[in-house]
């Protein structure tokens, strides 16, 4: 038994060095099987887990993710801001994701560095999300020390499918999609349309417009594929609003300080990507171009910095990406051991004209603090070993070299300049078993996170004038991991892993500034449990749980915690599913509170959420659903902050809680139809 489970381990292996979807096939909600997977915290959200899922906002896929929080602190179309172990990664820095090869994450950004706006994905054409923690894994580099996820579309859908959705707060969603049979190959198809106002007392009016086409042909194991998408997004912003203006009356709990603030954004791509598998030898290659924009428009200080026009700004940028990547894997038996290696190599270059911060005024420009033009190039070749002992035992080690080299003309000279920076990333895993149906890992890893790209040439604020200090282009990340996984009984597979992770330099969120800044070293620790149990054929539950301890290692008077680290989130679900006839699920989430400030005085308070789903399936084409967020309509918030902000009127800033609200109750009714 033991045997035959390492091979098929290694075939997986092979398989996961490019594309980690691909590994295994599943049913129920998680591929949490025994022999496939390197740690305890790896693994994949099937298709059906993510079908059976009620997503108020697409980002929301990723909470399929155990341990993973998706809130969001601003319109709809801007990206979401995650939570992972112990982490507020913004807008997803030390997260990285990637959707059929393309990278998510965007490194120099106007708004945040690695931000991950994942509003142009539709979750109806999603196979598998394959998800990583740690820096454990030689093919992940920049922004995944925390974790990552793979993002893969299907190449064929069972049938063409057309979808309609209305509901609450002028929600509209349309979506068309299918696969007609192309030649030798096929046509992948999908048109989106979306419109939502939310609760907000000022509606947020996004429109939204998604399209995919897609050709392919060939097998898993050989195929070739030709990828275009396009996104556009337009929105109003209600951002997090003083909570001694809600109790002062000046605004509702849904209501906005600054009307005006709002945004745009848009990405178009074009990708290839190709596998060949020949004997005891596969190959990959994948080459894609983006072209995105973004015009954010925020205010959260109000008229802290400028008490006639008010703090409004503007962050813009342009940005075209092109890049690829290569790998090629050899499965060798050299004696009475099995042994896959798996050589790669990823490059890219982000080119930016301009990256730019404005002040402005109900969206009207003022004046320019920066503008930049600047070329971000990145190249990684990679090695990694899967090596079988005995039947038993195998090690995983890999070696990852980074190289990126940033270049920054400046509207200020003295901010202009270029730099560079390498780091090499040594990983081991050792995994034993199983024996009685557990297997136990051991996991170390090197990883990292790049800083924004004007940072490390800055001389001078922009905005004070004062002298700058410069940050380290690239900061290290190290990582440990014991745990298990372990099936115990027929339908139940569970895993546990206890981690640490330590970081150069903390990528911490300040409220009053909208962005990212470097601080200390840090480390936390923590403990996770996935769990799930699937008694029949038509039903399952699932449920996780994440422990996390948050410190700065570095003294600071201002006190040794992490603002916006949760020390806890846990989720439960129950899906029952039918081919005809009833099915429905339920979702429950917790996150825990958080320290707002290094002192922990002042903190959040926790956010609990129920989803729900209902729905008369009247044939294998047909399917009504009702779809119900925030069940109980609880009234916790989705964001919470401390900072200082001025009010109109007021004589000297004041520090406060800042939030926005989890969106109140809300109704969605969805009719199928496949074709």
């Amino acid at each position: 038994m033991a045997a035959s489970v390492a091979a098929c381990t290694l075939a997986a292996v092979a398989a996961y060095a490019h594309d980690p979807e691909d590994a295994v096939v599943v049913t129920g909600r998680y591929s949490n099987e025994i022999g496939t997977w390197d740690s305890a915290s790896q693994g994949a959200v099937t298709r059906e887990g993510i079908e059976k899922r009620p997503l108020l906002r697409t980002g929301e896929v990723l909470e399929s993710v155990p341990g993973m929080i998706v809130t969001q602190h601003s319109g709809d179309g801007k990206a979401n801001q995650y939570f992972l172990r112990g982490y507020n990664l913004d807008h997803g820095t030390d997260f990285a994701t990637w959707i059929d090869g393309m990278p998510v994450n965007m490194p120099t950004h106007a708004h945040g560095q690695g931000y991950m706006d994942l509003n142009f994905l539709i979750p109806e054409l999603f196979q598998k999300v394959g998800f990583n923690k740690g820096p454990y894994f030689a093919e992940d580099g920049d922004f995944a020390s925390v974790g990552s996820a793979r993002i893969s579309y299907v190449n064929t859908l069972p049938s063409s499918l057309a979808t309609l959705t209305g509901g609450s707060f002028g929600y509209r969603r349309a979506l068309m999609a299918g696969t007609p049979d192309t030649g030798p190959g096929h046509l992948l198809y999908a048109i989106e349309l979306e419109h939502n106002d939310g609760p907000w007392a000022n509606p947020s009016n996004f429109r939204k417009g998604n399209g995919v086409l897609r050709y392919s042909q060939g097998t898993a194991a050989n195929m070739f594929s030709v990828t275009g998408m396009a996104y556009s997004g337009k929105w109003n912003s209600t951002d997090q609003i003083p909570l001694r203006a809600l109790d002062a009356g000046t605004v509702g709990r849904f209501g906005a300080i600054d009307p005006t603030d709002g945004g745009r954004a848009s990405r178009h791509s074009l990708s290839v990507d190709w596998k060949q598998s020949e004997g005891s030898i596969s190959r990959t290659a994948s080459l894609y171009a983006i072209r995105s924009k973004l015009d954010l428009y925020s205010d959260f200080t109000y008229f802290l910095n400028d008490p006639v026009n008010g703090d409004q700004f503007h962050q813009s940028e342009k940005r075209s990406i092109a890049g690829g990547a290569a790998s090629q894997s050899w499965v060798a038996r050299i004696g009475e051991h099995q042994s896959v290696t798996t050589a790669g190599i990823q490059f890219r270059q982000d080119t930016l004209s301009p990256v730019a911060l404005y002040n402005t005024v109900a969206q009207r420009q003022l004046s320019v603090v920066r503008e930049d033009r600047v070329q971000v190039r990145s190249i990684a070749p990679y090695v990694s070993n899967t090596f079988e002992w005995t039947d038993w035992f195998k090690t995983i080690a890999g070696l990852r070299a980074d190289r990126q080299s940033f270049s920054v003309d400046s509207s200020n000279p003295a901010n202009s300049g270029n730099a560079s920076a390498s780091m090499l990333s040594p990983k081991l895993s050792l995994a034993f078993g199983p024996w009685r149906e557990t297997e136990y890992f051991v996991n170390w890893g090197r990883g990292f996170h790049s800083n924004d790209a004007r940072g490390t040439t800055i001389t001078v604020d922009p905005a004070t004038g004062a002298p700058a200090n410069r940050v380290n282009p690239l900061v290290r990340t190290t990582g440990y991991e014991v745990g298990l996984r372990s099936k115990p009984v027929a339908g139940f597979t569970t895993s546990v892993a206890l981690w640490a992770l330590n970081q150069a330099s903390e990528l911490v969120f300040t409220g009053d500034a909208g962005t990212t800044e470097p601080s200390r070293a840090s480390k936390r620790t923590g403990l996770e449990w996935l769990a799930q149990y699937q008694p029949r054929t038509w039903m399952v539950f699932d449920g996780s749980l994440a422990m996390t301890r948050a410190r700065f290692t570095e003294f600071d008077p201002a006190g040794p915690h992490i603002p916006g680290a949760p020390d806890k989130v846990i989720s439960a679900g129950v899906t029952l599913d039918s081919k005809a006839g009833w099915f429905g699920s339920a979702r429950w989430r917790y996150f825990g509170p958080r320290p707002l400030i290094e002192d922990n005085t002042a903190r959040s308070r926790a956010t609990s959420i129920v989803n729900a789903r209902v729905g008369y399936a009247f044939d294998k084409k047909t399917r009504l659903s009702v779809d119900v967020y925030n069940l109980f309509n609880a009234k916790n918030n989705d964001v919470d902050y401390f900072y200082r902000s001025q009010l109109r009127g007021e004589a000297a800033a004041v520090a406060d809680f800042h939030f926005h609200p989890v969106e109140s109750r809300a109704v969605r009714l969805t009719l199928t139809a496949n074709f």
